[in-house]
């Protein structure tokens, strides 16, 4: 894929100026269980991307990462008043080695309202200067506490990380799986 098309499709989406003010510099891997790739834009559904995905990007030695999974859409992209809401959120990764890193947020899938259109998902990686050292509340994944009104371009701002050098994002839409979703975070559907 070209680097052209990397830019073109963020911008289309809106990632680019919704989420980050420039697109990243590559694309980042991301695959779920059952092959399940994140591409572009694609349409992934909540039940095929409830468990924590693979995700790859290149790497330099001896370098920590943070990696973000944000969705801009919520509760949905036409009133995204708890934008962002982030569903996954990892900093001091060393290498692609995410299960070493310090989770501030651990994962959540996409869990979009009943009819409310499309989300996008969007993930992105930063190259970090050194080891971090934050401040934030850690978030589990039995709660949406501290996940709303997020916005991974402050966080960026804060810890100094720059631009991302890798990204990628899906869409996804309501299915039969949020409701179980909400259930674990303590929510009802009608919480949005």
């Amino acid at each position: 894929m070209a680097a052209s098309e990397l830019v073109r499709d963020f911008k289309n989406h809106k990632i680019v100026p919704d989420v980050i003010p420039v697109p990243p510099e590559s694309l980042l891997q991301v695959t779920y269980p059952g092959e399940q790739k994140v591409n572009l834009g694609n349409i992934l559904m909540p039940k095929q991307v409830k468990d924590c995905p693979v995700v790859q990007w290149p790497v330099e030695p001896k370098t920590f990462y943070t990696l973000c999974m944000t969705d801009p859409d919520a509760p949905s992209r036409t009133t995204p008043k708890f934008r962002e809401w982030h569903h996954w959120l990892v900093v001091n990764i060393p290498g692609t080695d995410i299960e070493r890193g310090d989770v501030l947020s651990e994962y959540i899938g996409a869990a979009p309202p009943k009819k409310t259109g499309l989300h996008r998902y969007v993930f992105l990686v930063y190259q970090q200067n050194g080891r971090l050292s934050c401040g934030e509340t850690r978030l589990s994944n039995r709660s949406s506490q501290g996940r709303g009104k997020f916005s991974i371009q402050k966080f960026s701002e804060k810890y100094q990380l720059g631009i991302p050098v890798a990204g990628n994002f899906f869409q996804a839409q309501f299915d039969d799986y949020v409701p179980k979703l909400y259930r674990q975070l303590g929510q009802f559907q009608n919480a949005f």
